[in-house]
């Protein structure tokens, strides 16, 4: 099972686009609200029925945790202390984590990108406390995946079907989705 979290004001194309590739390729998914609420605003006033709540979520069964950016969404996930902890566990059972755009902060401040090769959105590079910053598109370190931004969607979800599923799944999405045609 794969969790995407959504706060107000995460990226909405990030946090659908990422979803729906993830789920295209067969895998697990749910959208969680870490708001109290199942439906939340995203960062462009797009409201988002998400499919469970944080308090909800047995963390034992993910495989992976990921986060948009957005901003104010990024910064909202930081200040949530429960995902923060949980992220923190999933990270030291050497689980896989995923962050785009502006969310890679919140691995950086929990110390968990020292030593690896990330990006972010220009200007959150001081964030990624320890990390090499590379300023790609996608990168993809150990068990962590960060990518760029929204115009890094298509590649961050596919490096993430890469990673849980493994490169043929990914080639044939790519080829499904037309992705080939645009780059």
């Amino acid at each position: 099972m794969v969790y995407l979290f959504f706060a107000t004001g995460t990226e909405e194309l990030e946090a659908l686009g990422t979803a729906d590739i993830i789920r295209r390729a067969g895998i697990d998914l749910q959208i969680v609200s870490v708001t109290g609420e199942r439906t939340v605003t995203g960062a462009h006033g797009i409201r988002v029925a998400t499919d469970a709540l944080i308090e909800e979520v047995d963390f034992f069964e993910a495989d992976m945790l990921v986060l948009p950016g957005g901003m104010p969404g990024a910064s909202n996930f930081a200040a949530h202390s429960d995902l923060c902890e949980r992220i923190r566990d999933h990270a030291y059972l050497g689980r896989p984590l995923a962050a785009i755009c502006a969310a890679p902060l919140v691995l950086g401040r929990l110390g968990l990108l020292e030593g690896k090769r990330a990006t972010c959105y220009p200007g959150f590079e001081a964030e990624l406390s320890g990390a090499t910053c590379t300023g790609a598109l996608v990168e993809v370190d150990g068990q962590y995946i960060t990518g760029k931004g929204p115009a890094a969607v298509f590649e961050f979800g596919y490096a993430i079907v890469e990673l849980l599923k493994d490169k043929t799944t990914a080639y044939a999405l790519r080829a499904g989705m037309l992705w080939s045609e645009v780059r």
